[in-house]
């Protein structure tokens, strides 16, 4: 399996089976990668490999120990090895291609953001929405209006 950062620079190749996937609900996850969790997984070292773009990877660490790396061009996380391990942390949203892992682990539930709860009839689109003009309208409306209507015009 293979993965890139978003503008492709830091690029990196597991061998083997991919372990299945946990997401994070913790603030740190959350203000980290902008977005409700975390999704990832942790690999053995022996089966990582950096395919390009190790210079590219900067480093932010908080005095806890938490560690985030990312690309210094597009900013997108990157894997990082775990302190004191011989495991590589691995964030889902860079691998490229199809895999049979699933998301098997959900941590820090109590600390999960409010605004992760889904209206009653959340819009889900296979693909983006006509235009951006329509999504804003979407977004616009109360969570009674959502209820009624569960479509984008």
């Amino acid at each position: 399996m293979r993965g890139e950062c978003l503008c492709g620079g830091v690029a990196f190749e597991i061998e083997g089976e991919l372990p299945n996937l946990y997401q994070c609900h913790c603030s740190l996850c959350r203000k980290a990668t902008g977005s409700a969790a975390n999704a990832a997984t942790f690999v053995d070292e022996q089966s990582f490999r950096w395919m390009s773009g190790q210079s590219n990877i900067r480093s932010f660490q908080k005095p806890t120990g938490y560690r985030s790396d990312f690309c210094s061009v597009c900013g997108s996380p990157v894997p990082n090895k775990l302190r004191d391990t011989d495991l590589i942390w691995v964030p889902a949203g860079l691998l490229d291609g199809a895999t049979f892992s699933q998301i098997s682990v959900h941590l820090h539930l109590s600390s999960a953001a409010t605004w992760t709860q889904e209206a009653g009839s959340c819009v889900r689109l296979a693909g983006g929405p006509d235009s951006l003009k329509s999504l804003h309208e979407a977004l616009q409306r109360t969570n009674a209006e959502c209820n009624v209507e569960s479509q984008i015009p």
